[in-house]
């Protein structure tokens, strides 16, 4: 729908970076779908391409992590929007940590949560994950990251 697009379009989505682990396999997103649907319990959702490594890797994991980029980390955007983990070690440029159930942490992201898997919901072109919050942090941070910044960046994987 034409008027959809262009009002989509004109919106500044947060973007964020999914990490996720099953087995010995990491991978790790840029994200632009994920919203809040839940006060108590506290819960989050987030839409992964079908088209992504990540989601493959999602689809196995029972817990993910959820990066809120700050507007001046354009380059992990970069990094987990522009390449793809079936031709690029991601994890090995940038710093990272194992976090919450082995789940790569990303160092420099001050802002993330992540959560255990409850359910997943097929949308169309993007599966949700639907997160139980369990841990995460809150730093300080120079202001949200927005689709408006990136929407230009040319996707590792289409989406």
């Amino acid at each position: 729908m034409d008027a959809f697009d262009r009002i989509a379009g004109n919106l500044d989505y947060p973007m964020t970076v999914v990490t996720a682990v099953a087995g010995d396999e990491r991978a790790g997103c840029l994200v632009g779908f994920s919203a809040q649907c839940s006060i108590d319990p506290p819960r989050l959702m987030v839409w992964l391409s079908k088209e992504n490594r990540t989601t493959r890797v999602a689809q196995r994991a029972s817990t993910l992590v959820v990066h809120f980029l700050a507007q001046d980390q354009g380059d992990l955007a970069t990094l987990f929007g522009g390449t793809t983990g079936d031709e690029v070690d991601k994890f090995s440029r940038c710093r990272w940590e194992p976090g919450p159930d082995g789940v790569p942490r990303l160092c420099d992201c001050s802002r993330w949560v992540a959560g255990h898997v409850v359910e997943r919901f097929e949308t169309g072109d993007h599966i949700g994950h639907l997160l139980d919050l369990i841990d995460g942090e809150a730093g300080e941070w120079s202001g949200q990251l927005g689709f408006q910044q990136v929407k230009d960046l040319a996707a590792g994987h289409p989406a």
